[in-house]
């Protein structure tokens, strides 16, 4: 139980405290680019099978790979980019996070 809140804090509420501290007028949005960048977790749809408990996504999915990590990290250069870039990263960070806690507790 611990697992599941930790993870799905790390997905819900670090975001939201992210964006209210990065800009106060525009957390809103900021807080909604995170929210989308859950969207990355569409490549499961592609995997057999769809979600295994015991798999860590980074590494096995396309867009957890290590070359879009690599993509991900070249957007925090650029100013237009720069927060979904933070938020995917922060999200492949969150999945690793939750990988590991599975492999301690279990």
């Amino acid at each position: 139980m611990l697992r599941i809140l930790i993870h799905y804090g790390l997905h819900f509420a670090m975001p939201l405290l992210f964006a209210r501290l990065y800009d106060k007028e525009k957390w809103m949005r900021i807080y909604a680019l995170f929210l989308a960048s859950m969207l990355v977790d569409l490549d499961h749809l592609f995997a057999t099978p769809i979600f295994d408990p015991n798999r860590l996504s980074v590494g096995h999915h396309f867009l957890h790979s290590y070359f879009a990590m690599g993509v991900y990290a070249l957007g925090l250069f650029f100013r237009p980019t720069r927060i979904l870039a933070f938020a995917l990263i922060f999200h492949l960070f969150t999945d690793i996070i939750d990988y590991m806690m599975k492999l301690i507790f279990s």
